[in-house]
């Protein structure tokens, strides 16, 4: 069978629900794999008989590895977004403890939902590019969740506000999922602590 050539990149977009559903069904073996073998190691062969799928259905919708690593990212990419948007209107009856909570928390419980996503941001070709574009709509977002609650800041303060919040979560992210640390927990906590204090200082008057 002649496979697709390797300069088309673009992932194809199903039609049909049929074709969804497929497509979900992929990207779904794709991830598994990727976790499993990392995206170097991980074959279309692979994820197609992981898939229970034909390679050449495969190829229909992702022309090459790299347009199938992405469109997973992207598919990520978007639940992480959703999640932080469902803070929108609970957001503004939280607690300062709540909000710390809620932030340094996040990110923990998305990768562990989706366990290739920072596999891929690190591993796909051009990583960096992927990777910078994510933070830039994830450090938007958290800013326009923090303007909400604090509209007495301009729009510098909120911006370097959600760069700080923003690199808090990924700090407890990086607790949470380092190989038999002592004392995880109150590491953990401490984080917290820590976001409790600055944001403190960014909700104030």
């Amino acid at each position: 069978m002649r496979m697709p050539s390797q300069n088309s990149t673009a992932a194809r977009k199903p039609q049909r629900q049929r074709g969804h559903d497929r497509v979900a069904a992929l990207l779904e073996a794709a991830g598994a794999c990727f976790v499993e073998k990392g995206y170097e190691g991980t074959t279309m062969t692979e994820v197609a008989a992981r898939a229970g799928a034909a390679i050449g259905s495969l190829y229909q919708f992702f022309p090459t590895k790299e347009a199938l690593a992405r469109a997973l990212l992207e598919q990520y990419a978007q639940a992480l977004y959703a999640e932080l948007e469902k803070f929108t209107e609970p957001s503004a009856n939280w607690t300062i403890e709540e909000w710390a909570e809620q932030l340094c928390t996040l990110l923990i419980a998305f990768r562990k939902r989706h366990r290739a996503f920072m596999s891929l941001v690190e591993s796909m070709p051009r990583p960096a590019a992927d990777g910078l574009s994510i933070r830039r709509r994830l450090r938007a977002e958290l800013q326009a969740l923090l303007a909400r609650r604090a509209p007495h800041r301009s729009d510098e303060e909120t911006y370097a506000a959600a760069v700080v919040v923003q690199q808090m979560m990924k700090g407890a992210a990086a607790i949470q999922e380092e190989p038999n640390m002592p004392g995880r927990q109150a590491a953990l906590l401490q984080m917290q602590y820590a976001m409790q204090r600055y944001l403190h200082g960014v909700f104030g008057k």
